[in-house]
């Protein structure tokens, strides 16, 4: 092997050894992501907390997709070497192909982070939602009952309360006017 390496052009040589570091580099991180996962970093993801953060979006400039240009980029280089085409023909076709795996990376983690979702249940955002009443509701808050609300893209059964004179039974589709603060729905019928 030492042999067919002394005798590649110094153009060649660079090539070979990008290829070799960057192939490396990107077996291990392809390896630690699917048996650690994916963090955002060391200490994995610290901003998870703040609520109404939504990242920083569309990154193209990452360590992954860094990675994976120099992999492209390197192999594409060789190819071109081994097909005989001319030193700015090899550079420029594996910057063009480097970017573009760059372009398909930063893509695919932007949709992918785009899925990802906290699952907490906010119950402000069953205000003004049309449901039906499980379990029935007495009048006038007398009793607590049950109602099926859609929240969040998911049904969800929840405690409820009316100010209505009559009680609200099985069946009733409702409408969620407020939350009290102990998480119960004040809903009413919504032919009122």
């Amino acid at each position: 092997m030492g042999d067919w390496f002394s005798t590649l052009t110094l153009f060649e040589k660079s090539y070979w050894i990008i290829a070799g570091i960057s192939s490396t580099i990107f077996v291990f991180v392809l390896i630690t992501t699917f048996l650690v996962g994916d963090t955002d970093g060391i200490d994995g993801d610290v901003d998870a907390d703040i609520e109404s953060d939504t990242g920083i979006g569309f990154q193209f400039f990452s360590f992954k997709n860094l990675v994976a240009f120099f992999t492209i980029f390197s192999w594409a280089g060789i190819s071109c070497i081994d097909a005989g085409y001319g030193k700015g023909i090899t550079i420029l076709v594996s910057v063009i192909a480097g970017l573009i795996m760059m372009t398909i990376m930063a893509t695919l983690i932007y949709y992918i982070n785009k899925l990802v979702s906290s699952g907490t249940l906010k119950l402000e955002n069953a205000i003004g939602n049309i449901g039906e009443v499980y379990l029935t509701i007495g009048a006038n808050r007398s009793k607590i009952g049950k109602v099926h609300v859609n929240i969040q893209g998911a049904l969800r059964e929840l405690d409820a309360l009316a100010d209505s004179e009559e009680n609200l039974k099985t069946g009733t589709v409702i409408e969620v006017k407020e939350i009290t603060g102990t998480g119960i729905l004040i809903v009413q019928p919504l032919n009122q």
